[in-house]
């Protein structure tokens, strides 16, 4: 008998007899390889793409835990989505480690070494095979693709979506082990708070339909098609959750602009390149490379032929799938045929190993159905037939679709392994070899997202027209004080998107600093023309109206600021501007009322100076010298308001 301490990846339940190798130990080994695999994240930063809107620069969040931030969460559809806990996952991030970006990366990689953990337990509870469960996790842990949602803190809605997917599958066999209302009532909670992290798991009413199929084999080979019906019939409630999340999502990507524009983004464009897309995640599943944050969405240019060789090679998958999880058939005929023809030419001995894989053919193989319709029915919220965003496909959207093709790689593999009598070294040898190649492109992802710098500048060297790459690396640029190496990037990014409202938000910021009253005016222009986002027009608005402030079109400028604070009556730089303008228009009293409302959200010098201003030309000097007084307390070296306060005071 072969020692269950050295059990080959091929190895089933009857190969294991003592459980030398517990779900214990596997499960330990699994969890602190992936902590070691994403150690190098602690020392990233946070990045500018999402992470300000979803950490950094919300204000909600920055408060930290709160019941009120709690009750914001569960209303809010800010960034296009509903997902309220992962934004009370982030307050309490900030509540825990403040801006410290080291405790948010930290979150997410126990996240992740959490879901690899629960992936194998799940396998190994549905399947009863232990290495091939545990085989499955590992590269779930490890592979580049999923570097995305664990090392962009923005993506920790993906990591808590997927670990209540995970726990929703468990639910759901001990459901089907033994049925009960109670039982059934944790899996639609499970699957509720799954929905409430990401919709990205909208599809799994459909998944849960493969589950049946194969691991748990809960529809009947007498008679299939009732037993489906009656399976689907119970997921009922689940498929009202997923109706309902949907229309939440749509909702709130309507109402954020994230939906893309039928007119830029035709369907047949959009169809087009979701075919294409579902074969190039094939390929970066395989062969990792070129991996980037953003790629471009090709539009009209995708060319015919790649998307009828990417349907065909779909087709063709699909079909081979079909074939061979049915068991015997023309592949069996074929194999009869070519064993009585070597037979009788003695050719049966030289021929035995072809024959033993055409011998593996001919088995029944459910798996391959369940994982290969599982990556189908996953990606496809995300494949983009309802475009969201620009991109023609993400990384962070392979985490819960390949879980479906790494459980056909490794039962694949391990038959096989079994089938032509490989030994444990060469098993071995492979796996490693498969194991090594993905760490290592792995540990390169992670460093590319230590900054914003490093990862549009990969992103850019690594794909072509990518104007968002463009307009974010600009933006890093700029915060590290080179706004004359950004120029170009937004220039870029406006040539490649002219649509783009932040490139030409950005050029504006430029040509305002730069004095360029007639450019700016004209790029913000341009960006509140192509604006979808409220928080940026409001913001456009605003520095539209501090450019003709400066140029003294007063009655221009307050209606800029008029607009933002339209969108944001807190805005207090927009109250500040407006406030200004309409001291110099003398309107007191409306300038008394903007300024006295921007002190009051928030301390600043500035608006302390000109409502000091403000209350002397009033004539109200004790309301003038106060003002002055919280300006200097705010800002010593502010020489205009020492000036001012002495003055009164003489």
């Amino acid at each position: 008998m072969r020692s269950p301490a050295t059990v080959s990846i091929g190895s089933n339940r009857e190969s294991l007899p003592n459980r030398a190798i517990s779900p214990v130990t596997l499960s330990c080994v699994l969890f602190l390889a992936t902590l070691s695999v994403y150690l190098p994240a602690l020392n990233n930063g946070f990045v500018n793409y999402d992470d300000p809107a979803y950490v950094t620069s919300n204000a909600h969040v920055l408060r930290g835990l709160t019941w009120s931030n709690v009750r914001w969460a569960f209303t809010a559809t800010v960034e296009a989505n509903w997902h309220p806990l992962a934004w009370i996952s982030h307050m309490a991030d900030v509540q825990m480690f403040g801006m410290n970006p080291r405790g948010h990366h930290a979150v997410s990689i126990v996240l992740h070494a959490v879901n690899v953990v629960l992936l194998f337990l799940l396998l190994r509870r549905a399947t009863e095979f232990l290495m091939r469960s545990a085989l499955v996790a590992a590269l779930f842990a490890v592979h580049p693709l999923n570097v995305e949602c664990v090392a962009w803190v923005a993506e920790r809605k993906s990591l808590l979506s997927m670990l209540f997917l995970l726990l929703t599958l468990l639910a759901y066999g001990w459901y089907a082990g033994k049925r009960s209302v109670g039982r059934y009532c944790v899996v639609v909670a499970l699957f509720a708070l799954g929905l409430a992290a990401k919709p990205m798991i909208v599809t799994l009413p459909v998944l849960l339909l493969l589950w049946d199929y194969w691991p748990l084999g809960r529809i009947q080979q007498e008679k299939p098609l009732a037993s489906l019906l009656r399976l689907a019939a119970e997921k009922i409630p689940l498929l009202a959750l997923s109706a309902a999340s949907s229309w939440v999502t749509i909702y709130a990507q309507r109402a954020g602009g994230a939906l893309g524009n039928a007119d830029l983004l035709p369907l047949g464009q959009r169809v087009a390149n979701a075919i294409v897309s579902y074969a190039a995640y094939l390929g970066k599943g395989i062969w990792p490379t070129g991996l980037a944050v953003f790629y471009p969405h090709p539009e009209h240019s995708l060319e015919v032929w790649k998307v009828l060789g990417a349907g065909l090679l779909l087709l063709a998958i699909t079909a081979l799938v079909w074939l061979l999880q049915r068991g015997p058939s023309l592949v069996s005929v074929f194999y009869q045929k070519a064993e009585s023809q070597a037979k009788q030419e003695v050719l049966l001995a030289r021929a035995q190993r072809a024959f033993t894989v055409l011998v593996w053919l001919t088995r029944r193989r459910p798996y391959l159905l369940t994982g290969w319709l599982w990556y189908l029915a996953a990606m496809l919220p995300m494949i983009g037939i309802i475009q969201v965003g620009r991109q023609a496909m993400a990384d962070r959207y392979a985490y819960l679709p390949f879980v479906g093709l790494f459980m056909i790689a490794v039962w694949v593999g391990a038959e096989l392994c079994v089938s032509l009598e490989l030994s444990r070294a060469a098993q071995a040898a492979i796996a490693a070899g498969a194991f090594v190649a993905y760490v290592s492109v792995a540990f390169l992802q992670i460093n590319y997202w230590r900054n914003s710098l490093t990862l549009f500048s990969h992103a850019l060297a690594v794909t072509e027209h990518n104007g968002i790459a463009e307009d974010n690396l600009g933006v890093a640029l700029m915060e590290a004080g080179r706004p004359d190496l950004a120029a170009g990037h937004f220039e870029a990014a406006a040539a490649y998107i002219p649509q783009l409202a932040t490139a030409h938000y950005n050029l504006g910021v430029l040509a305002q600093r730069a004095g360029q009253a007639d450019a700016a005016v004209r790029e913000y222009d341009l960006a509140l023309r192509f604006s979808s986002d409220v928080n940026d027009a409001a913001q456009a608005h605003s520095n539209l109206g501090f450019v003709l402030l400066d140029a003294n079109r007063q009655s221009e400028a307050i209606t800029q600021f008029s607009a933002a604070l339209a969108i944001n009556p807190e805005k207090q730089n927009s109250l500040l501007g407006r406030g200004i303008a309409e001291y110099r228009s003398e309107n007191l009293d409306a300038a008394i009322a903007d300024l006295s409302h921007a002190a009051a959200v928030a301390p600043m010098a500035q608006t302390d100076y000109w409502l000091g201003r403000a209350f002397e030309d009033k004539g109200n000097v004790q309301g003038a010298v106060q003002a002055y007084r919280a300006a200097l307390q705010l800002a010593p070296e502010m020489t205009e308001a020492r000036d001012r306060l002495a003055a009164l005071q003489r």
